[in-house]
């Protein structure tokens, strides 16, 4: 073998051990967000651009929880996230199934919020995405949220992950204001010596069919999540350990609607009530039963 052909190999095996490493720092700083977290959400209009002169902002929102972050996959090219939170008398807890999150790395298929519950399919080249990790949320009901795609960074000490995508309004808006329909998310995932920031700055868009967007206001969002001792959080790890195999049913089922790659509109309400509704209750066992439910929210 010449000098410059073990150069050319060397090179190779070189870029092939750097890429593997960069890559393993990914997911472990993605399941750095993983375990028991005191969260404290902190939510504020910061500008708002409305001709109206009557117009009111949001009122600051800051709201304290207990929250699980348990593991549900870890694959080479996919890690998957279920939050549980664990609410009431610490010695007799209730707890609620919250989002999820789904890292994908070099993922192509996006569904993107284009308001009025609806998600536009789109497919990205591969050189957009090559090396990013996607970062899927999903509802509480395992219904599609929003998505976007970015490059974990990791200098000077820090790991952190940046995009910007559409996305409904929150729960904390929804029931509150109507003035627009569009949420355009700005997220910063971060982990820190004591856990991690969900950092966020955020647009109020108002979007209609062949016009341009409005931007009605901006908010901030600053989430910490410190964490404590995962025995502080045992009762939502034992929910999810008793309730796991019925949520993998309803992710399975989703799967298969996410497959069909194609534009997504749900329905709001069916028999006067929202997905989770159906979902969470605890006559709802069955497979069959509980893909019934969800292809009735989906329209055709």
């Amino acid at each position: 073998m010449n000098k410059l052909l073990f150069s050319c190999l060397l090179l190779l095996v070189s870029i092939s051990i750097n890429a593997q490493s960069k890559k393993s720092k990914d997911k472990n700083a993605i399941k750095e967000m993983c375990g028991c977290f005191e969260v404290t959400f902190n939510f504020s209009e910061t500008f708002n651009y409305s001709d109206d002169a009557t117009y009111k902002p949001s009122k600051t929102k800051v709201d304290k929880g207990l929250e699980w972050a348990g593991l549900v996959e870890d694959e080479n090219n996919k890690i998957s996230i279920q939050h549980l939170l664990q609410v009431g008398n610490p010695a007799k807890p209730m707890i609620i199934k919250h989002w999820r999150q789904d890292w994908l790395f070099q993922n192509r298929d996006f569904y993107m919020f284009n308001g009025n519950n609806n998600w536009t399919f789109e497919q990205k080249d591969k050189k957009e995405v090559k090396k990013q990790w996607t970062q899927k949320v999903y509802q509480v009901d395992d219904s599609p949220r929003y998505e976007g795609s970015g490059t974990w960074v990791h200098v000077d000490g820090k790991s952190y992950w940046e995009s910007e995508t559409t996305a409904p309004l929150p729960r904390r808006e929804y029931t509150k204001r109507s003035d627009y329909n569009i949420t355009l998310r700005g997220n910063r995932h971060e982990i820190t010596n004591y856990g991690w920031v969900h950092d966020q700055d955020n647009s109020k868009i108002i979007r209609e069919a062949d016009k341009e967007d409005i931007l009605l206001a901006k908010e901030k969002g600053y989430n910490t999540y410190i964490r404590v001792a995962d025995s502080k959080c045992k009762a939502a790890a034992d929910w999810w350990k008793a309730n796991s195999k019925k949520w993998q049913l309803v992710r399975n089922k989703w799967d298969e609607v996410f497959s069909r790659n194609t534009n997504l509109t749900l329905e709001t309400k069916v028999d006067n009530k929202p997905l989770y509704k159906h979902l969470f209750s605890d006559e709802i066992t069955e497979e069959k039963e509980m893909n019934k439910v969800i292809e009735s929210f989906v329209k055709k």
